[in-house]
């Protein structure tokens, strides 16, 4: 059911509003007041949002089409007064911590897990934030998870993975300091990197001229970060490849995406190919003061077009940007 902005101001919800909105008899389902009605059934994100209270219900559920759903930044909180370790029980903490790492391959969750726990920078005031975009009526009722060099989000409904649901995700770290070197030591995200830079060794002489541009790369300020582009696209173009690099291409996007939950990365590919997006991408890297050591393996790339953007800046340390139309 889509909400009426101009009704609610694009403000948090309360429970009045969820059932006036929602009619009661269809409220009642939706809203329930204890986590056990249905739990055997219901996803990790539906058994955490029917453990909320009334309070925590007006605080944390925010419109359906909210300007927030489409941000990103690389540190951000999506409910800034309601943090984990203040505003939830132990027992809605432990949810949490197991929605985000149901989010990501199990080979990967160790990692995941570290990589939020060091950008705390050892102050519990940077203690992630959550939320949620609708109510249980939606059919792309969205949790969300947030912090710093943290974005994660998933369909409430189910645990299986669907992709991003057509909105930005961030992931990020400096593992041993602020600037990293140019190998990028305990930074879990650096394995895209290397093979990205696997995907430009195997392109020839002229078109790893072309990949790599004498421009800028993308600005992060959040609106221009994700912004998708129709022209005015640098680099080498997707047409341009043959149809054994188109595949390489392919291979690259899916084995970088590893870390995320499998489920995600097998919807996220299948709209790349099924909507032929490889044809209308860019790829591009970055010299210079991006590249780390000057030893020609790119630190920084950008993977955009029309339907999508893809931008990692390895300089001073990794920031990632994915955002693909649903």
């Amino acid at each position: 059911m889509k909400l009426i902005e101009s009704a609610i101001h694009l403000q948090p919800w309360g429970r009045r509003e969820v059932l006036r909105t929602l009619g009661s008899a269809a409220a009642m389902a939706a809203v329930p007041t204890f986590r056990g009605l249905g739990a055997e059934t219901d996803s990790l994100p539906m058994q955490f949002y029917k453990s909320l209270s009334e309070e925590q219900i007006g605080k944390i559920i925010l419109p359906l089409n909210h300007p927030k759903r489409q941000f990103v930044s690389n540190w951000w909180y999506i409910c800034p007064d309601q943090r984990l370790h203040t505003f939830y029980t132990e027992e809605q903490q432990d949810l949490v911590k197991q929605i985000f790492e149901s989010l990501h391959h199990p080979e990967h969750r160790e990692k995941m897990n570290w990589q939020v726990q060091k950008d705390l920078m050892g102050q519990i005031k940077n203690t992630p934030s959550v939320g949620f975009f609708g109510t249980p009526e939606d059919p792309d009722f969205e949790f969300i998870y947030t912090g710093h060099h943290v974005t994660r989000r998933c369909n409430a409904h189910t645990d299986k993975g669907l992709g991003f649901g057509g909105a930005p995700i961030f992931y990020g770290n400096f593992a041993k300091a602020f600037r990293e070197s140019k190998d990028h030591e305990g930074n879990p995200f650096w394995y895209q990197g290397l093979i990205f830079n696997e995907f430009v060794s195997s392109l020839d002489g002229k078109q790893q001229e072309r990949i790599l541009v004498g421009r800028e790369p993308r600005n992060e300020k959040p609106a221009e970060v994700i912004l998708k582009r129709k022209t005015d696209l640098p680099g080498l173009s997707g047409a341009d490849l043959s149809p054994d690099q188109k595949a390489k291409l392919l291979d690259t996007m899916r084995r970088m995406l590893a870390c995320f939950r499998p489920d995600d990365v097998t919807a996220t590919m299948k709209t790349i190919e099924d909507k032929k997006i490889i044809d209308r991408l860019f790829v591009s890297c970055y010299g210079g003061p991006y590249d780390i050591g000057n030893d020609k393996v790119w630190d920084t790339w950008q993977i955009e077009g029309p339907e999508m953007v893809w931008y990692f800046r390895g300089v001073p340390h990794i920031h990632g940007y994915f955002h693909l139309a649903a």
